[in-house]
């Protein structure tokens, strides 16, 4: 039997009406066990993979602990939010606060460092 080319097929294809492409379609289905739809979902699953891989568009800085010294840790807050002094206090006092909420894990990353350099204990949620 001669092998034939992918070209050949696709140029079959082109001249066969649409009841005809059905037709092959179901008879390649039966013969190898497959079915079109699977390989039709392969691309949505594994568009959904990706999406979950890239993590959170948004997320929420907490303070849990201000650590051994409050002091660097309440301006570092009230530097972040642009707080008053004593409104910044007030947040390092009711812990867990949320300090920043809804802004990109980049953001979120730095907020941490900001806070953990200064002592406190932080969590990305």
């Amino acid at each position: 039997m001669a092998k034939v080319s992918v070209q050949d097929i696709i140029d079959t294809l082109k001249e066969m009406s649409i009841l005809e492409v059905n037709e092959l379609v179901k008879t390649i289905e039966s013969e190898f066990g497959v079915t079109a739809t699977a390989v039709a979902a392969a691309p949505a699953a594994a568009a959904a993979e990706e999406a979950v891989q890239e993590g959170p568009k948004e997320v929420s800085v907490f303070l849990k602990s201000v650590g051994a010294s409050k002091i660097p840790v309440i301006k570092a807050v009230q530097a972040i939010t642009g707080l008053g002094l004593l409104e910044a206090k007030k947040l390092c006092d009711a812990l867990p606060a949320a300090i920043k909420e809804h802004i990109s894990p980049a953001a979120a990353e730095d907020i941490k460092k900001q806070l953990t350099d200064a002592g406190a204990e932080v969590e990305v949620k």
